[in-house]
């Protein structure tokens, strides 16, 4: 990858010659590195530390390792295969929790592996990486109408092409209404305890020329009440039948903050993140992470030795909160029950 490759052009998951290729998200902005992966518990292993992230990008992963999965078991015979197929997609999809897409896109590479062996289950895993890349794109279609000329709009984490196939949900938003002419800045939180703010939406924009400032997640409601927010735009990993959205820690207090402020919320995501069988976000299984995340940055210490921290990968903004949800198949707006269902069906 060159360093005149647009952001928007990103690739974080590839398969080729037989190996999945995953941009390690931990290295950046300082390199640019793609380890190579042909064992699907290593894969899971990559999910789990981070490598890499965003709910789009981890199930498109966890489709190719459960491929890889697939082309290992076919050596494989009788109860032994399917012990082994079993074990890995438990590996997979247990690597994050709180992100539905990736058990969604497991279970869908397994079963075409189970219909017509390895060769389908690549198939589908690749099928699925196209059809994010396309859904990601009609999604920032539907969601640039959302933007008004001018507006400078506050994002949290990283929901851009590293977070999935390519393109983004939240930045693909941003980036649609850009590349459609519209006048626009980005204000980026730099998302403690990750920092995929700073590392990442902040150099995927600074790539494609979208102009973004860097803020602390403290500095969000100052600049509301300052009149600086037109509105906020997020993605998800996991929305529940009643709305109810996880999201990267820090996101419900945006919500209140946009409410405070009278400034709309938007959710971007694929219909793939909807999670219908839950009735409300108090049954989404939240991520507790290391403490070393919090108490470090890197390799530098930045708390106390001994000092116990907590580190919730998510939380929950109640869907009274979200003035819209965008998917590749259309806004959905309240009463959530009825829109997203209506989305599902189409």
């Amino acid at each position: 990858m060159t360093e005149a490759m647009r952001a928007d052009e990103l690739r974080p998951v590839r398969f080729t010659q037989g190996h999945l290729l995953l941009l390690d998200q931990r290295r950046l902005p300082w390199e640019e590195r793609y380890p190579s992966y042909d064992d699907p518990f290593e894969v899971a292993g990559a999910i789990t530390s981070m490598v890499v992230r965003g709910a789009p990008a981890i199930g498109l992963a966890g489709g190719f390792g459960a491929a890889l999965a697939a082309r290992r078991a076919a050596a494989l015979q009788g109860l032994e295969r399917t012990r082994y197929l079993e074990r890995a997609a438990e590996a997979l999809r247990g690597a994050r929790p709180t992100a539905v897409n990736l058990a969604w896109a497991v279970d869908r590479v397994l079963a075409a592996a189970m219909e017509g062996g390895p060769e389908a289950a690549l198939a589908e895993a690749t099928r699925l990486l196209e059809e994010d890349i396309a859904a990601c794109k009609r999604m920032g279609a539907l969601g640039a109408e959302l933007i008004p000329d001018g507006a400078t709009v506050l994002t949290h984490c990283n929901a851009g092409a590293l977070a999935t196939g390519g393109y983004g949900t939240a930045l693909g938003v941003i980036r649609a209404a850009f590349e459609s002419g519209k006048r626009l800045r980005v204000l980026a939180d730099e998302t403690r305890p990750y920092l995929q703010g700073a590392r990442l939406t902040a150099w995927e924009l600074q790539r494609d020329g979208i102009p973004v400032e860097l803020i602390t997640d403290g500095m969000a409601g100052h600049f509301m009440q300052r009149g600086e927010i037109t509105c906020a735009v997020v993605g998800a990993d996991r929305i529940a039948r009643n709305g109810d959205t996880a999201n990267k820690i820090g996101t419900y207090t945006l919500g209140v903050l946009c409410r405070e402020h009278a400034l709309p919320l938007y959710v971007a995501a694929p219909r793939s993140t909807l999670d219908l069988s839950l009735e409300s976000g108090a049954r989404i299984p939240i991520e507790e992470r290391s403490s070393d995340e919090v108490t470090r940055i890197g390799d530098l210490r930045i708390a106390p030795e001994g000092v116990a921290a907590r580190h919730p990968a998510f939380d929950v903004t109640p869907a009274r909160l979200i003035s819209a949800i965008i998917t590749e198949a259309g806004v959905a707006r309240a009463p959530y029950e009825r829109s997203l269902a209506a989305l599902l069906s189409i």
